[in-house]
């Protein structure tokens, strides 16, 4: 009885490899005896040796991914009939054949071949980069429409393999979770197919916390939810699609996988506002153009505090409070989530933290997303750098008091902030977004590029837009690959209509992005608002009038509360917003005041429809009609 490895997920799906030699390896490398072509297998990954005494023994050769038996990750182990082995992305199951089926795998062809090739002129090859919540819904999404028309991989370097699973890296890995609480429009949801909303709508994990507006679809109001919450469900269905859809826990490198490349026809890039891949493809999208987004010659650039915090403030009085300046924003669930916090080029000269033990200044918080959390001294600590938050270490520190402002506005006690990171808030203008990357070829379909989400359209977060805009660019894009999909070479005339809904796109979500970072004055004089409130903060020398100042904001609240009141129940009266105010030093009132309200009409006015390029037929439209036939009837 000889052994023999059955391929069981991967590349090698179906194949039946005899071990007949003392020694068989497993790599990318061409001189291994099996050599499995994905970039989640290093080159020298594993190796099977026979031990006279012991039997067949698996081992992993110092592999970046490691390798598993059972799901258990081993360095070395015995091999015992039905054993499942993964390697990479590649699934084995060690068996015992007779010698008749191990003559015949051994004259079987022992090339490689995808599964789909089989039926080449059938199969969509897409690969998508960035495992997000944008690159997850376009697989999704495709998957959705196609069927077994299509084939993805998906590439996402902050994963990692557990069994026969996907999952997130946990912060120990190096990979701080995204924790912010996003507001996903209906225009956006309801084209979800039904079984990813049933998924993710749990009511547990999801607010109704803003009120519909013109871009909401009939009564269906806009959702907050964690970023987090949604990619770990939408990897969970991932995982659930593995014949159509394969999860890489890795990189993308587009010039070590070249080759690979050229056997697909869309490449989907998704891998955010500072996409790797999308700069080596820069000359095929053309040059950004900052210029649109700059005041007197200097490309505008937003720095935010974000605050995790919890919040005692009932829903309304929040959002009354947010768009009655542009100095803090809450976004939340049941209150807890980010309180972001606008800050002046002064400000952010203090953002940096402090190495307690080597006592030098480092700039994580500043340069890098990093996270401090709150350790058991009460001290802001960055998990990746060892660095405290310098801020709050300084008795007296001018930000930190402009901090606790912050809090006292929102009703955060000072022991429910939890943590501080920062953000960069840039804008750039894209020429086009989608490319020829490859041409055809005797021997290749030609491929593709469309960038997508950030890589696409990096939009200041304080209208809410950025996540909105990324699924509604990955809705476009499936829904043209859907109706252009028909076995030959993509044209660039297959995508007009997701180039036109794009540069849509652009142009009503940055325009109202760049609403949040300006301001005009009386004399039309346009400013940047980060230069108001640093005016608001050290520019003004005399005493502010508190009573002048809560007028004026008490007055321009209770125009917000009645605009939102017949949408929004449960309103705050004018004594509660007095004591909210009441709370405040002078200077803050004075900043809030100067800073200005949301230009609500601009945030909150009509979101892009793409159902005008792709008509009520398409397969998303259709869903957010069935989705809205209940309310209808009622």
């Amino acid at each position: 009885m000889a052994p023999v490895l059955v391929g069981r997920e991967g590349l090698l799906a179906g194949e039946r490899i005899p071990i007949v030699d003392t020694r068989v390896t497993f790599g990318r490398n061409a001189g291994n005896t099996v050599v499995i072509a994905s970039p989640s297998v290093s080159r020298f990954h594993a190796e099977i040796v026979f031990d006279q005494d012991q039997g067949y023994v698996l081992s992993d050769c110092g592999s970046s991914n490691g390798t598993q038996v059972n799901g258990e990750e081993v360095e070395s182990r015995l091999l015992q009939p039905g054993d499942g082995i993964t390697i990479g992305d590649q699934e084995f199951r060690f068996e015992v054949a007779d010698a008749m089926q191990t003559l015949m795998a051994l004259n079987l062809p022992r090339s490689v071949t995808h599964p789909e090739e089989a039926d080449e002129g059938s199969l969509l090859r897409v690969t998508v980069v960035g495992g997000g919540p944008v690159g997850l819904s376009m697989a999704l999404l495709l998957e959705h429409f196609l069927g077994a028309q299509v084939k993805i991989t998906l590439y996402e370097g902050r994963w990692r393999r557990r069994g026969r699973t996907v999952v997130w890296k946990s912060a120990d890995e190096g990979n701080v979770r995204r924790q912010q609480v996003v507001t996903v429009q209906s225009r956006q949801y309801l084209a979800w197919p039904q079984y990813v909303q049933d998924r993710l709508f749990d009511p547990e994990n999801y607010t109704e916390m803003w009120p519909s507006g013109p871009d909401s679809i009939g009564d269906h109001h806009p959702r907050n939810m964690r970023i987090a919450y949604i990619e770990d469900k939408l990897l969970e269905l991932a995982n659930e699609k593995r014949d159509r859809i394969r999860l890489i826990p890795a990189k993308f490198d587009p010039a070590e996988q070249r080759d690979e490349l050229a056997s697909q026809h869309v490449l989907a890039i998704c891998d955010g506002g500072r996409s790797r891949t999308r700069e080596h493809f820069a000359a095929r999208f053309g040059k950004a153009d900052e210029s649109i987004y700059s005041l007197d010659g200097v490309h505008l650039r937003d720095v935010v505090l974000g605050l995790r915090v919890k919040s005692e403030l009932p829903d309304p009085m929040a959002i009354l409070l947010t768009v009655a300046q542009n100095r803090f924003l809450l976004n939340s669930l049941r209150g807890e989530g980010f309180l972001n916090m606008r800050l002046t080029d002064a400000e952010l000269a203090e953002v940096i933290g402090i190495d307690p033990v080597r006592r030098v200044f480092e700039e994580c918080i500043a340069s890098r997303p990093c996270l401090m959390n709150r350790d058991e001294h009460g001290d802001f600590q960055c998990a990746t750098h060892g660095t405290l938050f310098l801020p709050a270490l300084i008795k007296g520190s001018p930000l930190w008091k402009r901090v606790h402002e912050g809090l006292r506005l929102f009703d955060v006690k000072s022991q429910d902030l939890s943590a501080v990171t920062s953000f960069r808030l840039d804008m750039v203008q894209r020429p086009r977004f989608s490319a020829e990357l490859l041409p055809p070829t005797v021997n290749s379909p030609g491929t593709y590029g469309f960038l997508l989400g950030d890589a696409a359209n990096s939009i200041h977060f304080w209208p809410g837009r950025g996540l909105n805009s990324g699924l509604a660019s990955a809705i476009s894009l499936a829904r043209s690959l859907n109706s252009a999909w028909n076995g030959r070479p993509f044209r660039d005339a297959d995508f007009l209509r997701h180039e036109a809904a794009m540069s849509m796109l652009q142009y009503r979500h940055k325009s109202r992005a760049w609403k949040a970072m300006v301001t005009t004055d009386d004399q039309g004089v346009t400013w940047a608002i980060k230069d108001i409130i640093d005016h608001g903060i050290d520019g003004i020398e005399e005493e502010p009038d508190r009573e002048a100042d809560t007028a004026t904001l008490l007055a321009r609240m209770a125009a917000i509360r009645d605009r939102l009141a017949p949408r929004l129940p449960g309103m705050p009266d004018d004594e509660a917003i007095l004591e909210r105010l009441g709370t405040l030093e002078s200077r803050t009132l004075r900043m809030l005041v100067l800073s200005g309200a949301w230009d609500t009409l601009t945030m909150g006015g009509e979101e892009v429809d793409i159902d005008i390029f792709y008509g009520p037929d398409s397969s998303a439209a259709a869903a957010a009609v069935e989705a809205l036939e209940p309310a209808t009837q009622q």
